[in-house]
C-alpha cells in the first residue's frame, strides 16, 4: 500500500478505499470536496498508470461521481487531476452548486477553508457509508486529526 502524500494527509481525512483508490475528504466545508488518491507509488500521472489501472481509476471516480451528484444533488460536479502542489497523483471531485461560496469561478483560492464542526463531519462520514459505492470499504480513521 502506498502513502498518502503528507500535504494531502493534512489537509484531508481518509474516508475509506476502493480497490484502486483512497478516497478522501477535504477539511474545506465551504464544498463537498473528495480526492481519489491511487494506491501506486511514484506516479504523478494518469498515463504512467497501466491500462487496467486508468479503466479502474475511472470506473471509481465515475461511481463516485455518480452517487454524490445523486445524494448531494450539486448542479455541477467539477473533476481535475492538477497535481501542481502535490506530486502523487490525485484526483478532485468536487460537487459544486450555483449558490456556492465561489460559483462559478474555480474554488481554489477563492474563499478561506470553513472548518467542519464535528457533528457536520459525522453526519457526512455516516452519509458516505450508506451509499452504495461498489467495493468500497470505510475507515474509522479519527475525526480528531481535525
Amino acid at each position: 500500500m502506498s502513502a498518502i502524500h503528507p500535504q494531502l494527509r493534512k489537509d484531508c481525512l481518509v474516508l475509506g478505499c476502493f480497490p484502486l483508490c483512497h478516497l478522501l475528504l477535504v477539511k474545506d466545508a465551504n464544498y463537498p470536496w473528495f480526492i481519489l488518491v491511487p494506491n501506486r507509488d511514484n506516479i504523478s500521472e494518469i498515463h504512467q498508470m497501466s491500462e487496467s489501472d486508468q479503466r479502474q481509476l475511472m470506473l471509481e471516480s465515475s461511481a463516485l461521481g455518480e452517487c454524490l451528484m445523486t445524494a448531494l444533488k450539486g448542479h455541477k460536479l467539477n473533476v481535475a487531476a492538477l497535481g501542481n502542489m502535490v506530486p502523487q497523483l490525485h484526483m478532485h471531485l468536487i460537487v459544486r452548486y450555483k449558490n456556492d461560496a465561489a460559483w462559478p469561478d474555480p474554488i481554489w483560492g477563492k474563499v478561506e477553508a470553513k472548518v467542519y464542526g464535528e457533528f457536520e463531519l459525522n453526519v457526512l462520514k455516516n452519509q458516505v457509508k450508506q451509499w452504495v459505492l461498489p467495493n468500497f470499504t470505510s475507515t474509522d480513521e479519527p475525526i480528531d486529526q481535525f
